[in-house]
């Protein structure tokens, strides 16, 4: 049996502890960051390492690698992919090639994601940016109209899955509006009902079959004024699974941000009490993570219906009735299509 968690590590290699820990308390995966990143021989084998702590040679292995400012994998080993705001200003000129160019980057996101045995990446941004808001999303965003972003969002989901990368579409009810970083400080957002429905919540609502999203740190006033999506009951009943439709599976942002207050394992309870399927924690700090563990039981019941549903997208690159994947012309394409922009 498995926790309902996902957890970061601190470093290159598991430390001893590290590994006990993992042992003990089995979570459903684990992510990567920039200090877990060296070279590609090196991630393989913490990624290898990673999965053998709970005996499960498949278990979900997440990483942000977007495009643009915020991409874990770097040149010199690993290219660099375009911000999702340049697809979008390729969709005002030519939008079929936009969704070539889209589906093509995502592509080899997976196509590098893959080769290092990582298959779960934080992707698409699904936020639909507002004048005014905080640039913490800003060309994270493929454009500022629902429809751009539904359309090139879409091609993104299907270039992951198809490469064997599950996405994860975020920040789930949308964060475009957000007057201030979640990472260090609560954002609240003032706009009525009506107006998040015909926007911020479109974008997720069309794409509601992804497998898995991400929440938001944010307070909806008109929805929940006292607490943020991941810790909103009424927002993840009423809005994520009720109006949005989504039923797949639903992981807290991480809860070490600053936009969430007290302890951790009280932040987890609040989570996992609102209707997350799994808590997500990143900084690999062992006295967080124990804390987070003493609220983080068995996944079972719907949550791992869910979980389970999730990894059951998950296919083998190239068995999908395409010709083989080739990653040389496919770079050679999208940088053709980009230079359309």
């Amino acid at each position: 049996m498995r926790s309902r968690a996902i957890y970061g590590c601190g470093g290159l290699i598991l430390s001893a502890d590290e590994r006990a820990f993992f042992r003990e308390l089995r979570p459903w995966g684990f992510i990567l960051f920039g200090r877990n990143v060296q070279t590609p021989d090196q991630i393989r084998t913490l990624v290898r390492s990673l999965r053998e702590t709970v005996g499960d040679a498949s278990a979900p292995v997440l990483i942000d690698q977007e495009g643009g400012r915020v991409a874990r994998l770097k040149p010199p080993h690993w290219h660099e992919r375009p911000a999702a705001a340049r697809f979008g200003a390729l969709h005002v000129k030519n939008p079929e090639a936009a969704r070539e160019a889209t589906y093509l980057g995502a592509r080899l996101i997976a196509h590098d994601l893959a080769g290092l045995g990582i298959n779960v990446d934080c992707l698409p941004v699904l936020d639909v940016p507002v004048a005014g808001a905080h640039d913490i999303i800003g060309d994270r965003a493929f454009a500022h109209d629902p429809s751009t972003v539904i359309d090139l969002g879409r091609a993104q989901i299907e270039g992951l899955m198809e490469g064997g990368v599950l996405p994860v579409m975020k920040h789930i009810p949308g964060h475009g509006r957000a007057g201030a970083d979640s990472h260090l400080a609560l954002p609240r957002v003032e706009a009525g009902i009506e107006e998040l429905s015909a926007s911020d919540f479109v974008t997720f609502r069309s794409l509601d079959l992804c497998p898995m999203a991400m929440t938001a740190h944010v307070v909806y006033d008109s929805i929940d004024p006292q607490r943020p999506a991941t810790t909103s009951p009424k927002v993840i009943r009423d809005v994520i699974r009720g109006e949005i439709g989504f039923d797949g599976l639903l992981m807290s942002d991480d809860l070490s941000m600053q936009a969430l207050d007290g302890p951790l394992d009280v932040r987890a309870r609040a989570a996992l009490f609102a209707g997350c399927d799994v808590v997500l924690h990143c900084n690999g700090k062992m006295d967080e993570m124990k804390l987070v563990a003493s609220e983080t039981k068995i996944l079972e019941g719907l949550p791992l219906k869910r979980a389970e549903a999730a990894l059951a997208h998950l296919v083998q690159p190239d068995i999908l009735g395409r010709d083989p994947f080739n990653p040389v012309a496919a770079e050679a394409r999208l940088a053709e299509l980009l230079a359309m922009a």
